[in-house]
């Protein structure tokens, strides 16, 4: 299990830009002002992801009346990825993004971003994880929608490639509802793969979930953003807006001193004073 020097705090940007860059620099600059250190997108060739039937199924959207329509809508190509890394590089904060097939995998390759995210859906395929792997870039692998053989076979690939990865407990459910978070799932990870594990959240936008997370450990933390909640986009409602981020990064940092300490049990300086006052009508060492 490898040591992390303290949590790593990623807002997922994923695709509530909508697909507008400017409103993408802003959610990129609040998350930088909140305290958050990576901002992420999600990249799509939607040609690969997505069959032609679905593509050209009926769906109103602010792009159109088309699957088709809508997906384009929501994808950034290179123009708008440069910008974005020029941007991140000039507010100071760092990027990088989960891809949803080989060929958005090899786009961003380019970009030479620190690290690798594999979502949910993509967990299971075995090529893809395969390739992913043999970047060795360090890759946090989400296990929503998963079974513990899903994850084995994970686990067991970027093993072999010798490639650096923490698990992150997720509930694909967008938003879950609270009781149905299982964060029992996050320790029962490290135990059963001894790696580092993080938490990817998709509640309702409150932070008790995420707060209880940190509180058991996890080595990093992801929360879908947004400025609003009331935009367009199915990623939202499990979105967590400005003042909560910055609340939450606030509150996970404090959680993060504050379960670490020594093993052993002995009293503070602190407590030295409190107890010669309190213990004094006591016959102990009298």
């Amino acid at each position: 299990m490898n040591k992390m020097n303290k949590m790593v705090i990623i807002s997922e940007i994923g695709i509530n830009h909508n697909g507008d860059l400017d409103l993408t620099k802003k959610m990129i600059l609040v998350s930088k002002e909140c305290g958050a250190d990576f901002v992420k997108f999600q990249k799509r060739d939607i040609s690969l992801v997505y069959d032609k039937e679905t593509l050209d199924s009926k769906r109103e959207s602010p792009w159109g009346k088309t699957t088709r329509e809508q997906k384009l809508g929501l994808e950034f190509e290179k123009k708008e990825y440069d910008e974005i890394d020029k941007y991140c590089r000039e507010v100071g904060i760092d990027w990088f993004a989960s891809a949803w097939d080989l060929n958005s995998l090899k786009f961003l390759k380019s970009y030479k971003k620190k690290y690798n995210k594999i979502a949910s859906a993509m967990i299971v395929d075995l090529a893809f994880l395969d390739a992913v792997a043999k970047q060795k870039k360090h890759t946090f692998i989400s296990t929503g929608m998963c079974t513990f053989t899903d994850i084995d076979k994970a686990v067991n690939i970027f093993k072999k490639n010798h490639c650096s990865f923490e698990l992150m407990h997720c509930i694909s459910a967008y938003p879950f509802d609270d009781s149905k978070a299982n964060l029992n799932m996050i320790n029962i990870l490290k135990k059963r793969y001894n790696c580092n594990v993080g938490y990817s959240g998709h509640e309702k936008g409150g932070q008790a979930i995420s707060f209880a997370a940190a509180a058991m450990g996890i080595t990093s933390l992801e929360r879908h953003f947004t400025l609003d909640r009331t935009m367009y986009g199915s990623d939202q409602a499990a979105s967590i807006t400005p003042q909560g981020l910055k609340h939450l990064i606030s509150g996970v940092r404090v959680i993060e001193k504050a379960i670490k300490g020594p093993i052993d049990k002995k009293i503070t300086p602190e407590e030295v004073a409190v107890a010669k006052k309190l213990r004094a009508h006591l016959n102990i060492n009298k």
